[in-house]
């Protein structure tokens, strides 16, 4: 892995030019090479911790001298955060152990394209691609589609120095190269953490045959439009290049009349206050109107011990003033204003908004919403089916913390974040996401025009053949 201050150009020229290697490496070197990021980063935890600490110190003191660094972010740079240094491990062990996106299939005696290099394959070998559909068009003529490295990817990060290592592990994995660039918050801010990790990194990958400038964290400010306009040598990113978002979580979650009160007070309290700084953290509560005097006050007490700070709208506001405990929490519940049912907080603070029932819930989301994670308590099946089905977010939970979303939790190994967008990757992008596909088709000289309907055409078998 390259710290690189490189102009853009040269970084993404050595990236296209080492996705080229890595996209052909075969599954046990590509392993190896996790095997060792993961031994690497283990013997360099005390210089990364100690390089964390200083990152975070200075953070904290920028903060506090009036920095625009919010005490949410600062949460995010600390790797010493209770099991987030062997999480970060973890994910990396997780990725290698997953299925190989370009497992070994058996080649039937032909020609065969491998990113662009001509090879000829007589007997059974390992190939990057996973056959993924196989279909005969006429005797003599097969079509297969077969999964695919993307090529090179730029990864704009903010705040959390282990994004490194996931995106590592996840490229070397898939066979990706991939360029790193953090932005203003999590960039500076982190740089003694960048540092520290890469160098480990960079090591470690020094004894693979994974090339130096497949990972490459760029150092050099001001650079990303210059990156973005490098379509040429970046496959997946704004301009030309395609864009896998992932911006604001701002989650939301409906309180319905039937769920089980404490089902509800636990899952609402996690979802806000296990880890509020992360963008699958529970930021508007929406209650329906005949719940408020009897679902609600359970979960609104148990956010206020926790420090939560609830900002209600009018009629959710007045359900609290009646309870015993709302004058004693009454500095923790005030007005909401418009902009907080926009806002991300990242933070213990938690927007409350009254609705009718589902529909009104469903179209708050969705004027709202982030389409990242979104959930539903309730004991109704149907209800439960109908608002997963209409909300269009990347995750729609029933009875589930909005915390679930996260590609560790669903097996996924590790992930780039969580995708908002329609096309190619949705939802936790882990190994799948930074896969896409090609078709190849094996013929004897057959021609389009000997094919369709009159005198002399011939028709397509369009058989479907096993895998």
């Amino acid at each position: 892995m390259s710290l690189t201050n490189a102009s853009p150009m040269d970084a993404a020229r050595d990236a296209k030019s080492a996705s080229h290697v890595l996209s052909t490496l075969p599954a046990a070197a590509r392993n190896e090479a996790l095997t060792a990021i993961h031994s690497g980063l283990e013997a360099s935890r005390q210089e990364i911790l100690a390089a964390n600490a200083r990152d975070l110190e200075a953070a904290r003191q920028a903060a506090v001298d009036g920095a625009p660094l919010s005490q949410s972010l600062v949460s995010r740079l600390d790797l010493g955060r209770k099991g987030k240094f062997e999480d970060m491990l973890k994910g990396i062990l997780d990725v290698r152990d997953l299925e190989d996106p370009g497992e070994s299939w058996p080649c039937l005696g032909c020609v065969c394209y491998a990113w662009n290099e001509f090879i000829q394959l007589t007997v059974a070998v390992e190939k990057v691609g996973k056959v993924t559909l196989r279909t005969r068009l006429d005797e003599g003529l097969d079509l297969e589609r077969v999964t695919c490295p993307i090529g090179v990817l730029l990864i704009i990060f903010e705040a959390r120095p282990e994004v490194i290592a996931n995106i590592a592990s996840l490229a070397v994995k898939s066979g990706n190269s991939a360029i790193l660039k953090a932005t203003f918050a999590g960039g500076k801010e982190s740089t003694e953490s960048f540092k520290a990790i890469s160098k480990a990194i960079s090591e470690a990958l020094a004894k693979t045959q994974v090339p130096n400038g497949a990972i490459q964290l760029v150092t050099t400010r001001d650079v990303i439009p210059q990156l973005l306009g490098l379509d040429q040598y970046i496959d997946l990113s704004s301009t030309k290049i395609p864009v896998l978002g992932h911006a604001d979580g701002l989650c939301s979650m409906f309180l319905e009349q039937s769920a089980d009160p404490k089902m509800a007070a636990d899952v609402i309290v996690d979802s806000k206050t296990n880890y509020p700084a992360a963008c699958n953290s529970l930021e508007t509560l929406l209650v329906q109107e005949s719940a408020l005097d009897t679902l609600f006050p359970a979960a609104a007490e148990a956010l206020l011990v926790k420090g939560v700070t609830m900002r209600c709208d009018p009629k959710s506001k007045a359900a609290l003033d009646k309870t015993s405990f709302g004058s004693r929490h009454s500095n923790s519940i005030v007005d909401a204003k418009d902009a907080d049912f926009d806002t991300e907080f990242l933070a213990l603070e938690l927007a409350v908004k009254t609705v009718s029932g589902l529909d009104e819930a469903v179209a708050h989301i969705h004027a709202h919403g982030s389409k990242h994670t979104d959930a539903i308590l309730t004991s109704s099946p149907e209800l439960a089916e109908r608002f997963m089905n209409s909300v269009d977010a990347a995750g729609t939970y029933w009875n589930a913390s909005t915390r679930m979303a996260d590609g560790m939790r669903y097996g996924f190994g590790t992930e780039v974040g969580i995708s908002t967008n329609k096309i190619h990757s949705r939802g936790p992008v882990g190994l799948e996401g930074l896969m896409i596909y090609k078709y190849k088709i094996r013929g004897r000289g057959q021609v389009a025009g000997a094919y369709g309907e009159g005198e002399g055409k011939k028709p397509f078998l369009h058989e479907r053949l096993p895998l």
